[in-house]
């Protein structure tokens, strides 16, 4: 792209340069997946608050935090702005927040460097009550401590070895994993990086996003794989559905999978559905929520996550799994970062979700029916590139060579993704005016 007008950086956010890196839940009873289960992502979750979360955090409080400020990212090696064709141009495909991080984390992480030893480190226990207090005081929810396995590794590690889990655990060898389609494009090649075969079932369109599948899943199967909040389209799943899946599972002795990961991400008074706590407990054993504070406190750099794993045998199965991989529990930096997030990074992601909330506002409203569902949750927005006056197979090069943004290609997300992008609004305030200006040239 040769285009001089991205060759400017109009806003006080410099392109980084020489990169060489590689890149209410229990509400709802709801029907079961072989029936209509109502909206799905995509539809008005309205019907799901959460009663105990201010929907309006105080005034001023992003500025206290520095989302309103520049930020600059050059120099940090940043996957996402490898992404960047041009100087100037704003990446906004990878999910990755171009927003300062807790205040707490960098703090922890600083008090632990100054002690000059960084050997081997048991895993804390007290992580695993860390995580259960999370859940009750951020989502309202019972999780048993014992249910936690805190993981030194990501969310796509930690699936990729639950997948070689259920893989030496099936009799079926030939049962396929389900998962939907649109979808985060790592399900299907953690699949096929396990030696397992798989099954997209397409997600239903609807004026307002999109529906479940609206057949009953296909038997026999080894697993179905779901994010939850859904990516791309930054919507929630209900809680009738996930205890439907959980049910059917355990019935068909598959394994349900809720990929958690922007779950804390619930816009304010929006409700977050923890699979494991709204399947039926005689359910749960067929049930594996995953989780990370990577996501959510914008730490994903240093990998860690969590598993709730409510089947002790499943337990015992995947801990076996990860040490055949030399894993174990712990992790120095992982439980350091886990540990501040979780325990006082409560404030700076309340500011958060008030500064998303008012970022999709304005890019909504300014994209109108090019919006194919308004999200509730996270920070992705999922567009029609035909609305949006643009070629559907090559929407992705049409918005960089127009407007200098750089998005996800829909036909990353399988089938269901083609004529799709993905945009990413964890942005700074001046960023975010920047990008609606260059919309206008649309």
């Amino acid at each position: 792209m040769t285009d001089d007008r991205f060759q400017r950086t109009d806003f006080n956010f410099r392109h980084l340069s020489a990169v060489s890196c590689s890149p209410d839940p229990g509400s709802d009873p709801g029907p079961g997946p072989g029936s209509d289960p109502g909206p799905g992502p995509g539809s008005d979750p309205d019907s799901e608050r959460d009663p105990g979360r201010n929907p309006h955090p105080g005034s001023g409080a992003g500025s206290a935090f520095g989302f309103d400020a520049p930020f600059d990212r050059t120099g940090t090696g940043s996957s996402k702005w490898a992404r960047a064709a041009a100087p100037g141009v704003i990446p906004m495909g990878l999910a990755d927040m171009d927003l300062p991080g807790p205040p707490a984390v960098a703090e922890a992480l600083a008090r632990r460097a100054r002690h000059p030893a960084y050997g081997y480190t048991v895993c804390d226990p007290a992580g695993r009550t860390l995580v259960a207090d999370w859940y009750r005081a951020r989502h309202g929810v019972e999780v048993d401590p014992d249910w936690v396995l805190l993981l030194p590794c990501g969310p796509r590690t930690a699936l990729r070895l639950l997948l070689e889990t259920v893989r030496t655990g099936t009799a079926d060898q030939q049962a396929p994993v389900l998962f939907p389609t649109p979808e985060w494009g790592g399900f299907a090649q953690l699949c096929r990086a396990a030696g397992l075969p798989y099954r997209e079932l397409p997600l239903r369109p609807s004026p307002t996003g999109y529906r479940s599948p609206g057949t009953p899943l296909p038997r026999p199967a080894s697993a179905v794989l779901l994010s939850n909040p859904h990516n791309p389209s930054g919507t929630v799943w209900h809680t009738g559905y996930l205890s439907g899946l959980a049910g059917w599972a355990a019935e068909a002795g598959a394994l349900l999978v809720s990929d958690e990961v922007h779950g804390d991400l619930t816009h304010p008074g929006r409700a977050h559905p923890v699979a494991v706590t709204t399947a039926d407990p005689a359910h749960r054993h067929a049930v594996v929520t995953l989780n990370s504070v990577g996501k959510t406190f914008n730490c994903s750099g240093i990998p860690s996550s969590w598993a709730l794993v409510p089947d002790p045998a499943l337990r015992a199965r995947l801990t076996d799994t990860l040490a055949g991989y030399g894993l174990w529990e712990g992790g120095l930096l992982e439980q350091t970062v886990q540990r501040a997030a979780l325990g006082e990074g409560g404030p700076w992601l309340d500011a958060l979700l008030a500064h998303l909330a008012a970022a999709r506002a304005r890019l909504t409203e300014r994209l109108g029916p090019a919006v194919r569902s308004v999200p509730r949750a996270s920070y992705l927005l999922w567009l029609d590139a035909a609305a949006l006056g643009l070629p559907p197979a090559g929407a992705r090069a049409a918005l960089l060579e127009r407007c200098g943004l750089e998005a996800s290609d829909g036909a990353e997300f399988g089938p269901g993704g083609a004529g799709s992008l993905r945009l990413n609004y964890a942005l700074p305030g001046p960023v975010l005016d920047t990008v609606l200006e260059r919309l206008d040239r649309l």
